[in-house]
């Protein structure tokens, strides 16, 4: 399946959050990548539960681990979206194909994967000083929104 995005979820914990996940790529025309251990199990009912009726229509991949991910993803431009980002999300110049990576909703991505991301893939979302973080859905939605207007909203309409 070709996309024209690729959202990477790292170690998920929220069946709710993935379900809105799910329903956005399916939106969007995005493939979805699960990187284990899940803080869930991804069943029928689970997502059932978590509300969602698209995942149907989204190409789910599932990895074992990061280094599965690389290895069978192969992903060529990797933007990791983090609180300690260093580069605005709306700075970052996506392309067709693109991976944006997101951490578990309790504790983001671990510091020796951020460390390993490219200089200026590593992405925040401006918020107000003192907050601790937007919910994780809510990133997924703003960063893949922006990537797929830069894109033309290819394949929308």
């Amino acid at each position: 399946m070709n996309s024209i995005l690729n959202i990477v979820l790292y170690e998920p914990e929220i069946p709710p959050n993935t379900g809105n996940v799910i329903r956005l790529a399916a939106n969007i025309g995005a493939s979805l990548h699960l990187i284990h251990p899940l803080g869930f199990e991804l069943t029928e009912k689970t997502l059932r539960r978590a509300g969602l009726d698209y995942h149907q229509f989204v190409g789910i991949r599932e990895h074992s681990d990061y280094a599965a991910f690389i290895a069978q993803a192969r992903p060529e431009r990797l933007f990791a979206f983090s609180t300690r980002g260093t580069t605005l999300y709306t700075e970052a110049r996506y392309r067709p194909g693109d991976f944006l990576m997101f951490g578990p909703e309790t504790r983001g991505l671990p510091e020796d994967l951020r460390n390993a991301i490219e200089p200026g893939f590593l992405m925040r979302v401006p918020m107000q000083p003192g907050n601790r973080s937007i919910n994780l859905s809510n990133t997924v939605a703003l960063a893949a929104y922006e990537a797929w207007r830069q894109m033309g909203f290819a394949g929308g309409q």
